[in-house]
């Protein structure tokens, strides 16, 4: 006897549709499982049979052959286990087979039957709304998250008993209900605020443009000038996020089974600080089937690599696909994937080895060798990716003692949303460019008109400083954002003298 049930995997962010057949014949035992199964999908039989006999139900005494088609692409995870025990029970007479084209079942089981919750949900449940397909049974515990796509009927399964009654009529259930747009309508609430940084006005400002433009920025200080805490803070000055960034981030996240707050979207843009003793699959993804890394974490959101310096070499290259193109691809001999990775990066380090080599009260006992050493580690292609370089020095007694604190974030978040807006109204029709920092040499061209004397300070700047064209390119694309940021059309002098003073480390090679 044979029965058909429907199911679903995830490769990278997107799922697929997975059909579980179910072949019972003869009268000798044996279970196997074909269609590329993982470890974990081949260890389901155990699984299977123990839920199946706890639930109540006969495991039928035949040669059992479960197939996963497509058959090309390999399975992994537990989430094979419902449908799998389900096609079984259906192939043997105990299952209504009219209702499983009707649902995708997915979930985990345990021994005694329960069923478990699962990673990668959401990316599924957008698939089936994509398809429209009807819905699915699913972990209750994943429900929420399944639910806030909209579109579907979730019906939230706790044991393999209850999925079988339902299916058979014999227990109506309630399909789980979530508003996709609630999570995102809630004001966002931040425990940090930029206001508790005492002075550094001209580095909350540079906060500012890069939220603004969505420029990457490096934070250069002496140890205890703020650095860790203002790059904290800059998720409190960016956008809101719309409900199709929720969804995307939501998807990376629940891919790498790391959503809390019962599969809600998120709220909040991300913000990851990974140590710098992390390896380069750690940071881009990896694993024979790949995963997503830091960078894929970060997307929509904000990766801060604190003593930038210190992460390895091969670390710190592999961020340059990523910065270049907002996705990492990894490739292995059996599939090629790839994962969203539009993150903006802040990075803090200090001035040289010994930290103090801008500090005022303190003495610097490195050598000129040494500090070169110590920014070489930063190559010249990474360090042109990073479009702010802004000096943090170290505070003075009169800036921690006052009480008197900075501008809110939230009124810095409405001068950032205005300026959004006007870049959305300006690369409107344009899928690829949603911010400055994205703006392709076409667009630097088009949009990015100087004033004379913008142009002659431009030229003078470069040829004294010698920037890289890159560098050039990263200059226009800051001045473009001050001056959405100031409500004007044309780039100004003053706009593109401000910018130059966001390339210190460019400066400080130049005149070395």
């Amino acid at each position: 006897m044979l029965a058909k049930v429907k199911s679903g995997a995830v490769l990278g962010i997107d799922a697929y549709i997975v059909e579980v057949e179910a072949h019972l014949e003869g009268s000798l035992p044996h279970f196997a499982t074909v269609g590329l199964p993982d470890s974990t999908v081949r260890e389901s039989k155990e699984r299977v049979k123990a839920a199946i006999k706890n639930s109540g139900f006969r495991f039928p005494i035949r040669r059992t052959t479960i197939n996963l088609a497509p058959a090309h692409i390999r399975k992994e995870g537990a989430a094979f286990d419902l449908p799998i025990a389900i096609g079984i029970l259906a192939a043997a007479g105990a299952v209504n087979p009219q209702q499983l084209q009707r649902y995708v079942i997915l979930g985990e089981l345990g021994l005694d039957g329960s069923v478990r919750p699962i990673q990668g949900l959401l990316p599924i449940a957008t698939e089936l709304n994509r398809r429209k397909i009807r819905g699915m049974l699913c972990p209750a515990q994943n429900a929420r998250e399944a639910a806030v796509t909209g579109g579907i009927e979730v019906i939230a399964i706790e044991t393999l008993k209850e999925a079988v009654d339902f299916l058979n009529g014999a227990k109506r259930i309630k399909p789980f209900e979530a508003s996709p747009e609630g999570p995102c309508r809630e004001s966002e609430s931040f425990s940090i605020d930029l206001k508790d940084v005492r002075g550094q006005e001209h580095v909350k400002r540079a906060l500012e443009i890069a939220a603004a433009g969505g420029h990457n920025i490096l934070l250069v200080g002496p140890p205890g000038s703020g650095k860790t805490m203002l790059a904290r803070r800059l998720p409190t000055i960016l956008p809101e996020m719309t409900l199709a960034e929720a969804l995307e981030t939501t998807k990376i996240h629940s891919v790498a089974g790391l959503l809390s707050d019962g599969g809600s979207l998120m709220r909040t843009r991300p913000f990851r600080a990974p140590h710098h003793t992390i390896s380069a699959a750690g940071m881009i993804g990896g694993g024979s089937i790949p995963r997503p890394g830091e960078v894929s974490l970060a997307h929509h959101g904000v990766l801060f690599l604190d003593e930038f310096p210190e992460f390895r070499r091969g670390v710190l290259e592999v961020l340059r696909q990523p910065l270049e193109d907002g996705k990492v691809t990894l490739a292995r001999a059996s599939l090629s994937v790839s994962y969203p990775a539009g993150f903006t990066l802040a990075a803090a380090m200090n001035p040289c080895p010994c930290g103090y080599g801008t500090d005022p009260n303190r003495t610097c006992q490195c050598t000129p060798v040494q500090i070169m050493r110590y920014r070489s580690k930063i190559s010249g292609p990474l360090l042109d990716r990073i479009d702010i370089h802004i000096e943090v020095p170290a505070l003075r007694t009169r800036d921690f003692q006052s009480d008197s604190g900075g501008e809110l974030s939230k009124s810095i978040r409405r001068r950032v949303e205005a300026a959004r807006m006007r870049q959305t109204e300006r690369y409107k029709g344009d899928n690829r460019i949603f911010c400055n920092a994205r703006m392709e040499p076409r667009e630097i061209q088009r949009f990015c008109r100087v004033n004379a004397g913008g142009a002659v300070l431009l030229k003078t700047a470069i040829s004294r400083l010698g920037f890289s064209a890159r560098a050039f390119d990263r200059i226009l694309k800051v001045a473009r954002t001050i001056a959405d940021l100031d409500g004007r059309e044309r780039i100004e002098t003053d706009h593109i003298s401000e910018a130059i003073q966001y390339r210190s480390l460019d400066r400080a090679a130049g005149m070395g």
